[in-house]
């Protein structure tokens, strides 16, 4: 329907062929991470088969208007849950936790650049979006 909505405002504007351009390239990379996140998907069910811990960025966003405000959606295996709980970190959550060890690797980050965790860089947001993934911004 969006697609629908988008050719017929273009048309509206003048460039019927601009905007089914734009819609080719749309699907494309529509596709494309369709099929990234599914090569992942496989990834993270092969490593779980193994009992072995499993991580993966999804995706990042960065707010254009505000470069200090962004997202990273993370997925994991309980085999990574585990091994996080292993390591010493807690929480009640899953999303918890893997908030805790993302705080860790920041910080790590910073120290290895000889850049102070302590300067004014807002806070790390974890949102769950549905089982074993979370939004962290």
């Amino acid at each position: 329907m969006w697609n629908k909505i988008k050719k017929t405002v273009s048309k509206l504007q003048g460039n019927p062929q601009e905007s089914v351009a734009n819609d080719e390239l749309l699907t494309q990379k529509s596709a494309n991470e369709d099929q990234r996140r599914a090569i992942l998907e496989k990834e993270k069910q092969e490593a779980s088969d193994k009992g072995e811990a499993w991580v993966a960025v999804l995706d990042t966003q960065i707010n254009p208007d505000n470069i200090k405000n962004g997202f990273f959606e993370l997925d994991w295996n309980n085999e990574f849950i585990e091994q996080l709980l292993d390591a010493g970190y807690s929480g009640e959550s899953n999303e918890q936790i893997v908030d805790a060890w993302f705080k860790t690797l920041a910080q790590q980050i910073l120290e290895d650049e000889n850049v102070s965790p302590n300067r004014d860089m807002g806070y790390i947001n974890v949102v769950p979006i549905e089982k074993g993934k979370s939004e962290v911004s």
